[in-house]
């Protein structure tokens, strides 16, 4: 089970937070900036929901201090404050999601679990879907006895979707993603690939790449 760590200096919020996600992670509790990043350094924290407003340390503090010392573990921001330059300050500190109160707390557990798996997808650097292992490190996708190597920009085209499946990339996502903003592909060349990807993979029903017609690509789950 996931360990999520909680910072809130309201004592109601904080135990409210608990009682909400205790039979989903086990949860542990901090009331400051300062009392979270000794829990942090302590180790095995997964994932932390932290306030903004609080004494001692506040949350954008924390999670500065949090990147500085080498730490990746996915925060999210609960704050009363939805203006964007609020959320700006939180993103450009490290931040890696935003939800402004009053809390939905199954909307809270879709995003801490999106970031959970998105940390493991990064440490690992593998995907598994069903029987297929997406391998970052060999750029080969692997099903049962067969291994596909797949060319460098093809395979991090299929990595970027299936990171996040359900989610629409654009041509213009997929072309800064894995060209890079200064490259002079095209909307084109994302097409070419596209095709390429689903050739290699035609027949594995575990997934595939959806067309989002006059928008883009995303990847889809077969359940």
């Amino acid at each position: 089970m996931a360990t999520v760590l909680i910072v809130e200096d309201d004592e109601n919020m904080r135990l409210l937070l608990h009682a909400r996600l205790k039979n989903f992670y086990s949860v542990q509790l901090a009331k400051n900036g300062k009392e979270a990043l000794s829990a942090v350094e302590c180790g095995g924290v997964d994932a932390v929901v932290t306030d903004v407003m609080m004494p001692v340390m506040d949350g954008y503090t924390f999670v500065e201090k949090l990147r500085s010392l080498g730490y990746n573990t996915p925060v999210i921001m609960l704050t009363a404050k939805d203006g964007i330059t609020d959320k700006g300050r939180g993103f450009a500190v490290g931040t890696d999601d935003y939800l402004t109160k009053p809390i939905n707390f199954e909307e809270l557990i879709w995003r801490i679990n999106a970031l959970l798996r998105r940390s493991k997808i990064a440490n690992e650097g593998k995907i598994t879907v069903g029987e297929v292992v997406v391998d970052k490190s060999s750029f080969t996708v692997t099903k049962g006895n067969l291994v596909l190597e797949i060319p460098a920009k093809e395979f991090q085209l299929l990595f970027l979707l299936l990171s996040y499946p359900g989610k629409i990339f654009t041509k213009e996502n997929i072309l800064d993603s894995v060209w890079g903003y200064s490259s002079e592909s095209d909307e084109n060349t994302v097409r070419t690939h596209i095709n390429r990807i689903r050739n290699k993979l035609e027949g594995f029903s575990e997934f595939e790449i959806v067309t989002v017609r006059g928008i883009g690509y995303k990847a889809v789950i077969n359940k």
